[in-house]
């Protein structure tokens, strides 16, 4: 669905984006993390075609950009940044202007003003605007725009959905309720890229992650790749010395109470130490947080000049 190679975009002295090749592949929640500043935004409307690159290449559904957008871009519904919408008129009028506004994808029988109006109906009660849908976009609140921008990038059913930042503004409750639609819509074909610094969602959503860290794709993989045991077992004990006394070598770490122990095998690991008479609290599998494997990769480059 997105595929990019060696992805590069400078802007005088500073390079945003540093040979970033993403593969999103069809079916995936991909999430997009990345600090504030790290070169998601630009990397995102290079994707799209709002900025072209300075090197590399783009394919977006198979085709290349930006060549191919007036006949690809169609088919996919994004959210970049903040929605943009006309203040004086309601979300439904700004959403059927959007619609005529755009190009319809090849081979759709779709469009025409009572469609439109149908749509836009739908997409309002899915975001959760149905109830103000007839209300002047100046009266809405920054959440409620945010859902407008969304109801925007679903109005055409599209096959990818490119989200930045979609939870911008919402309340806990908005946020599980734009969590919810996503995955509604993921379980109904749709592939989603959802750039986010917000490591929880991403984390509760995602199936595959990659990471940008100053311009440079740090990091992409499958996120259950992420989460299996690391080979290694965490132990819990108030027998801390006993413990160590048993485990003479094959502990890598003491955090307090808790030591990491190179043992794949937590079942014998377990025996040894109940034999000896160490009172074990809690003892399982290493599994590395989204966050620690991002805190870890991340510490491993160099300091540079952050990206814009």
């Amino acid at each position: 669905m997105i595929r990019t190679e060696g992805l590069t975009k400078r802007y005088a002295a500073v390079t945003a984006v540093d040979g970033v090749s993403l593969c999103v592949a069809e079916g995936d929640i991909y999430g997009f993390l990345g600090a504030n500043g790290s070169g998601k935004s630009t990397t995102i409307r290079c994707v799209l075609g709002l900025v072209l690159p300075t090197s590399g290449t783009i394919e977006l559904l198979g085709e290349r950009m930006p060549r191919a957008g007036s006949r690809v871009l169609p088919r996919v519904g994004a959210l970049v940044e903040g929605p943009a919408a006309y203040g004086h008129l309601s979300g439904a009028a700004n959403l059927r202007l959007h619609d005529a506004s755009g190009r319809l994808p090849a081979g759709a029988v779709a469009g025409g003003r009572r469609d439109r109006s149908r749509r836009v109906r739908e997409v309002l009660e899915v975001v959760g605007l149905g109830a103000v849908g007839g209300r002047p976009v100046s009266a809405y609140s920054m959440g409620m725009r945010q859902r407008l921008g969304l109801a925007a990038a679903l109005l055409r059913q599209p096959e990818l959905l490119v989200l930045d930042e979609p939870t911008n503004g919402l309340d806990p409750q908005g946020i599980r309720e734009v969590r919810e639609l996503l995955r509604r819509l993921h379980r109904d074909g749709t592939t989603i890229l959802l750039s986010s610094h917000l490591l929880a969602e991403v984390d509760q959503l995602c199936t595959k992650v990659g990471v940008l860290d100053r311009g440079h794709l740090v990091l992409q993989e499958e996120l259950a790749g992420l989460r299996a045991p690391t080979g290694r077992t965490v132990v819990e004990t108030s027998d801390v010395h006993r413990a160590l006394a048993v485990l003479d070598g094959t502990v890598e770490r003491r955090e307090g109470d808790r030591l990491l122990v190179r043992a794949a095998d937590a079942a014998e690991l377990n025996e040894r130490l109940v034999r000896a008479g160490v009172r074990v609290r809690t003892l399982g599998a290493e599994r590395l947080t989204l966050e620690e494997v991002i805190t870890e990769r991340t510490s491993a480059r160099r300091p540079g000049e952050v990206a814009r």
